[in-house]
């Protein structure tokens, strides 16, 4: 895999990781609906200007299927899901369940893509998960069998999406898919967010953390990974959830002085190991 992608993979993965110190803050004042929607609705807020420009909008009408698609089964679902199975697991526990995004993905793209899966990466992808249990540690840890089932649906959804990009939307204009999708994905989420309206007002540290939410880890970083599909395929892409618990617990360490034991050195180890088998050249 050329150095670029390595790059703009593991960019996301730091984006992404910081994702749930964000959640983490805001999450209590607006509550896990409201949060989702709100992030949505602020990602597609900020490709608005954009989308209604003449040669944008001249690509609405044929995009229009698959922005509905990603809308629901990108946005709103797996977003729902996530949030309802965050209330009754705990967070390793979630980040185990994201982890088996990559091993839907390559299921899912053996059976509907006809994408060959080299033993190579199948080990890759075999080592990586070790490492993700290595790091989040499920002895620790707590889920309902609802939640697991939210959870992996959650996970499913994401698989999905990207072998149907892959298949079906390599073509598209990616600003208008990704903007006009995550514009629908909020305001489908609106009246469920009506009934999840939080009793106070947030602090200011929690809109600031809904900004980065909204702006960075959903709208932009979600371009750079549909452009990753693009360039790389989606088996390889999925990989990108290994690394959220890595810098999770990174950015942990540095801005919550949180400690990294031996024992997380050596899932580190197992997450980077993998990422490399599952990322090269098949065999």
């Amino acid at each position: 895999m050329e150095l670029k992608n390595w790059i703009l993979l593991y960019c996301l993965g730091a984006i992404w990781g910081s994702a749930f110190m964000f959640i983490k803050v805001s999450a209590v004042d607006f509550g896990p609906i409201l949060l989702v929607t709100l992030r949505l609705l602020l990602a597609g807020i900020l490709f608005a200007p954009f989308l209604v420009q003449k040669k944008y909008l001249a690509h609405f009408k044929s995009h229009l299927p698959g922005i509905l698609i990603l809308a629901v089964f990108n946005n709103a679902l797996p977003f729902t899901m996530f949030s309802y199975a965050s209330l009754g697991a705990t967070s390793n526990m979630l980040g185990i369940l994201n982890g088996t995004t990559a091993f839907m993905t390559m299921v899912v793209a053996y059976f509907w893509l006809k994408e060959g899966i080299s033993l190579k990466q199948v080990a890759g992808l075999a080592l990586g998960f070790c490492g993700i249990l290595v790091l989040v540690n499920p002895a620790n840890g707590s889920i309902t069998s609802a939640s697991a089932m939210f959870a992996l649906t959650g996970a499913l959804c994401y698989s999905f999406c990207a072998a149907y990009i892959q298949k079906y939307q390599l073509s598209a204009n990616k600003f208008v898919l990704i903007g006009w999708a995550m514009l629908f994905g909020g305001v489908m989420m609106i009246p469920l967010a009506l009934f999840n309206l939080p009793d106070h007002m947030p602090s200011s540290d929690s809109f600031l953390a809904l900004l980065w939410l909204g702006v960075v880890s959903t709208g932009l970083a979600y371009l750079g990974y549909v452009r990753l599909i693009e360039r790389i395929g989606a088996v390889r892409s999925s990989t990108v959830t290994y690394l959220l618990p890595v810098f999770s617990i990174l950015w942990g360490s540095i801005f919550l002085q949180e400690s990294i034991t031996w024992i997380i050195f050596s899932g580190f180890m197992f997450v980077m190991i993998g990422m490399y088998f599952a990322n090269s050249k098949k065999t």
